[in-house]
């Protein structure tokens, strides 16, 4: 089980949501590099970035700052990014810099051809990250709720070459309530690509949890808010999945 701590960007900065909310965030370490450079330090084998201003902006917004993390980690860390992806352009400027994984998010599902273009051109570089709320997805930063089964979508993307799928419960994001196992557990069953969960973690039970249903495709899981605010820790919660897992 892969446990990858996420880097939210905002203003440069590195800062949790809650709920999806540009005004609800508190800053938890200034610069982004040193927050890397702790996860790294603690046993991370990836790395989830999120240019927060970009994902409200619809293009790059925290380039330097990404920049400088690919520059000093790329090589021994793979780094995965969401936020602001919405042209071919951006994927590939993201990927000559070193970047593993790019995230589609809310184009994928309001512009379905982009993220068929995506994979084409960029194969074994796609994640689609999900946003769903009882089910539906979610898009424009958790703004709008569509009428899209999260599955149906999943299984569309899938046959089109996507790597993995990033599914947010987003009624549990940032709140530590605990990971939406049963959700994420039915997405998972129904696709051939794995599922990374996000949203809710809330300690080591929820780890314990997903290392449980990690055969049903269940490869990792977003760490945020509880990494930072002390209710998980992280080098710990890594080599329990790893003896739960027998490894990665």
């Amino acid at each position: 089980m892969l446990l990858i701590p996420a880097i939210d960007l905002k203003d440069g900065h590195c800062v949790r949501l809650k709920q999806g909310d540009m005004d609800q965030s508190t800053t938890f370490g200034e610069d982004p590099v040193e927050v890397a450079r702790r996860w790294f330090d603690a046993g991370a084998r990836r790395l989830h970035l999120v240019d927060l201003n970009g994902a409200f902006a619809g293009q790059p917004k925290n380039l330097s700052v990404i920049k400088a993390i690919l520059k000093e980690f790329g090589d021994e860390l793979p780094v995965q990014l969401g936020g602001g992806i919405r042209d071919l352009d951006t994927i590939e400027k993201y990927i000559d810099l070193g970047m593993r994984y790019v995230i589609i998010g809310t184009a994928a599902v309001k512009n379905p051809g982009f993220l068929q273009d995506a994979c084409s051109a960029f194969g074994g570089h796609i994640i689609v990250g999900l946003d769903a709320k009882d089910g539906k997805v979610a898009t424009d930063g958790w703004s709008k709720i569509t009428g899209h089964s999260v599955i149906d979508t999943a299984r569309r993307f899938e046959d089109w070459g996507v790597e993995s799928i990033i599914y947010t419960d987003i009624g549990r994001d940032g709140m530590l309530t605990g990971i939406n196992i049963d959700a994420t557990v039915a997405l998972a069953q129904s696709l051939k690509i794995p599922v990374i969960a996000s949203g809710g973690l809330a300690g080591m039970a929820d780890i314990e949890q997903l290392c449980a249903v990690e055969s049903e495709g269940v490869e990792g899981v977003i760490c945020g808010r509880a990494i930072y605010s002390g209710d998980l820790d992280f080098e710990a919660a890594q080599a329990r999945a790893d003896e739960l897992g027998g490894g990665d």
